[in-house]
């Protein structure tokens, strides 16, 4: 059994009373069981939470007041692998879960309609089924130079594949939007993951729908996919943010240290003392 400790900081200065909706709690998933967590808050506020059961996200919302606000987020989580069999159909799209159908449409950052020629181009010829995704996770990875500060929060799959670089989110979401083109619904999925190389970062990676199930894909190739700790699901960046922010703030500090053992040890401490501590076990 593979086992992840995380710790996650963010320190805020609110200029202006401000809401916070964060995604930043291990999802509820099977690839992954969660075995300690605790959540601190400071100053103390009060917290609202709620579960997406479509996708296992979860999200804690509060009101800040002007000042400085500091979240600290660590877990203990056992990592459960499922292998990928080697070969898995593609569904027609009458066949499609309407559950599912939803990631086959455009969205915010996934122009699958607008690249639908250059997926054809690229892809439409090769045999359907799970060869077909290896095929544009391997593009993205030889074709897209991953350069750090290149793309910003705005940047679209469309201007990933123009300008041909991006980070992370944008490799991920160049693969959704040729999967959607060519007919195989596509996610985005972000989460904790341990880089031999700092610094430690949120990872985005995609998920395509092949014979009822979703496996996950990684064109950066950066860590080890079984290793991933959901924690947000969604059509594209817009829905699984770690941080959504409405009014004055500003970030002073995001650290997030993901390590890696071979027993689960306790969470490290949260940075100075707690005012709000929820703890699940």
């Amino acid at each position: 059994m593979h086992t992840a400790s995380i710790d996650l900081q963010l320190d805020y200065e609110v200029t202006h009373p401000a809401h916070f909706l964060f995604n930043i709690e291990a999802a509820f998933d099977d690839g992954h069981r969660v075995v300690s967590e605790r959540l601190s808050i400071t100053p103390s506020v009060k917290v609202r939470t709620f579960f997406d059961e479509r996708n296992g996200n979860r999200f804690v919302r509060l009101d800040a007041p002007k000042g400085q606000l500091s979240v600290n987020y660590n877990a203990s989580v056992e990592l459960v692998s499922h292998p990928t069999p080697l070969h898995l159909d593609e569904a027609p799209v009458t066949q499609v879960p309407d559950d599912v159908l939803r990631y086959l449409m455009p969205s915010r950052y996934c122009e699958s309609d607008i690249l639908s020629r250059a997926a054809q181009q690229q892809f439409g010829h090769l045999p359907h089924g799970l060869s077909r995704v290896r095929a544009i996770e391997s593009w993205i990875h030889d074709s897209i130079y991953y350069l750090p500060g290149f793309s910003n929060s705005t940047t679209t799959a469309q201007e990933v594949f123009v300008q041909r670089a991006g980070v992370c989110r944008d490799f991920a979401h160049l693969g959704i939007t040729f999967c959607r083109a060519l007919n195989i619904p596509a996610r985005l999925v972000v989460g904790y993951v341990y880089f031999e190389e700092p610094p430690q970062d949120f990872h985005a990676v995609f998920e395509a729908w092949l014979d009822n199930q979703w496996v996950v894909f990684d064109p950066t190739k950066m860590a080890p996919i079984d290793r991933l700790v959901r924690v947000g699901t969604g059509r594209d960046a817009k829905d699984v943010a770690f941080a959504t922010i409405f009014g004055g703030v500003q970030m002073l500090r995001k650290e997030l240290q993901v390590i890696e053992g071979d027993q689960l040890t306790d969470p490290p401490a949260s940075a100075g003392p707690p005012a709000l501590s929820l703890v699940m076990l």
